[in-house]
């Protein structure tokens, strides 16, 4: 629908302080609407209008800490003058190393490690097992839904290994190549020795002798 503009219209955006009237393609303007505007200084413009927005510190910031917050801006340009070199880059990160504050970021990000994890000079290891990345484990069935992760290993000082696994509704065969201890956390859990099935449930654990002939199997996830 096409919209009219008339001399009504350019005195009331002259009352109301207006220099500029914005217009589209479906806009008319009345020869004596341009006049008008011609003397009023007014001006059509077809571009979009762009709001008047203030600052941040202006708008959010409660005036009894406004001033401490120019303080700071002021301290930071002083610090930043001369703008920031690679030099104080490093400075910066070499700092953070030395204080574990980017232990297992780094990793993470290059995606060298499949999970992330918070280590420590004595040998400390935190695992956050909510960024734990599963890998298929190869049973020798295609249609087999095993993943698992491996955690803690050698690598890390260990004795003994430690990760997760998960099973859904499928049986596979395993030899234990080290002494093994699970935690079933949910699900269940079927262990077959000689054709005797044992049964696990979650809050149960169970440990297996290195060399042990065993088949794993999950009737459900």
């Amino acid at each position: 629908m096409k919209k009219l503009i008339c001399v009504k219209d350019v005195e009331t955006a002259e009352k109301q302080g207006q220099k500029v009237v914005y217009i589209n393609c479906d806009t008319i303007v009345t020869p004596s609407a341009k006049d008008a505007a011609r003397n009023s200084g007014i001006e059509f413009s077809t571009e979009t209008p762009v709001p008047e927005v203030k600052k941040s510190c202006e708008v959010e910031v409660p005036c009894e800490v406004k001033g401490s917050c120019e303080t700071k801006a002021s301290e930071l340009e002083k610090v930043f003058e001369n703008g920031i070199d690679s030099e104080v880059i490093y400075k910066v990160f070499k700092v953070m190393m030395e204080k574990g504050l980017l232990n297992g970021v780094i990793d993470l990000i290059t995606n060298k490690k499949p999970y992330l994890a918070e280590t420590d000079a004595i040998g400390l290891k935190i695992v956050r097992g909510s960024s734990v990345k599963y890998e298929a484990l190869d049973t020798g069935n295609p249609d087999d839904k095993v993943f698992y992760q491996e955690i803690i290993n050698a690598d890390d000082g260990s004795s003994m290994n430690a990760g997760f696994i998960t099973i859904e509704d499928c049986k596979f065969d395993w030899e234990t190549e080290c002494q093994e201890l699970y935690y079933v956390i949910e699900g269940t859990l079927t262990v077959t020795v000689d054709n005797k099935v044992y049964t696990a449930h979650p809050g149960d654990s169970v440990f297996f002798p290195k060399g042990a002939k065993i088949a794993f199997g999950s009737p459900d996830k």
